[in-house]
């Protein structure tokens, strides 16, 4: 094993990840474990998080997965689990702030209206500023603060998006025979949330910098999951690589934003989208 490869190994390490049940946060997970860490999977949703840990389990040992319901947006939900971790004696080395809602874009009846600027319900913004914003801040604010006190520190990385940079291109979510007010729209949350996690991460690198705790974002693009035809032909013609990523994409980048092999990196966001953000 190369000095630059081993720079990747996080045996000993404890990482923490928030939304670790969705699509994305699963693959974080794996990613971690590949790198022989351990792992904390937290979610809001118990179920979910019991089917993470079984499609995790067939990779990695059951002793370096543990799982926990969490509410991000709750600072009693978050302020529990620490206490609950520090009983155990298990210190968090590694913080992904993965937990979001992404609204999907749909043409159906009175969801356009809704998702609209418009229209948009102060509810949801509220709700989803909550989980994807107020929750990395809270979980940044409990364990950002551990890793600094006891002098160890640690990394925090917070999964923004390629939307953090630049701003949702509407069209491709266009739907022919519906007029201008009537168009589905990405929601203005998503472009908010993604940019304030860029502007937190830079705030967090130059915090603790001092008790080594370094902070990163990772900015992915889009992620194929099944999209329909239409929407894949027209985001993949903006795409240098002609493609959206596959899931697994981002493993590596996860294990080197987490791991000693960047450990001069700090307060970056990494944009990782095919290209689509150099156009």
């Amino acid at each position: 094993m190369t000095t630059a490869f081993r720079k990747f190994n996080l045996t000993g390490k404890t990482a923490l990840i928030t939304g670790a049940a969705g699509l994305l946060g699963r693959q974080h997970a794996a990613a971690l474990l590949e790198s022989s860490a351990s792992v904390v999977l937290t979610d809001i949703n118990e179920g979910a998080l019991a089917s993470t840990r079984e499609f995790l389990a067939g990779s990695a040992d059951l002793h370096r997965i543990h799982t926990a319901v969490l509410d991000v947006s709750n600072p009693v939900s978050v302020a529990s689990l620490s206490a609950r971790l520090a009983t155990e004696s298990r210190r968090i080395d590694i913080l992904v702030n993965n937990a979001a809602i992404d609204p999907k874009v749909t043409a159906g009846a009175g969801i356009v209206e809704s998702s609209r600027l418009e229209n948009f319900p102060i509810e949801q913004w509220n709700l989803q500023i909550a989980v994807g914003l107020t929750g990395a801040f809270l979980c940044s604010q409990v364990f950002g603060a551990a890793m600094a006190a006891d002098g160890k520190g640690g990394v925090i990385l917070s999964i923004a998006s390629d939307l953090s940079v630049f701003s949702p291109d509407q069209r491709l979510y266009s739907k022919d025979g519906l007029p201008p007010e009537l168009q589905p729209v990405k929601p203005i949350t998503y472009s908010v949330i993604k940019a304030g996690l860029v502007g937190m991460t830079r705030y967090l690198a130059t915090y603790w910098p001092e008790r080594g705790v370094r902070a990163n974002a990772l900015s992915p693009g889009g992620v194929y999951t099944g999209q329909g035809d239409e929407f894949v032909t027209r985001l993949t013609s903006l795409i240098p690589l002609g493609r959206m990523a596959a899931k697994e994409e981002y493993r590596a980048a996860i294990q080197f934003l987490c791991s000693d092999a960047s450990a001069y990196m700090n307060g970056q966001n990494i944009v990782m989208d095919g290209g689509r953000s150099a156009w």
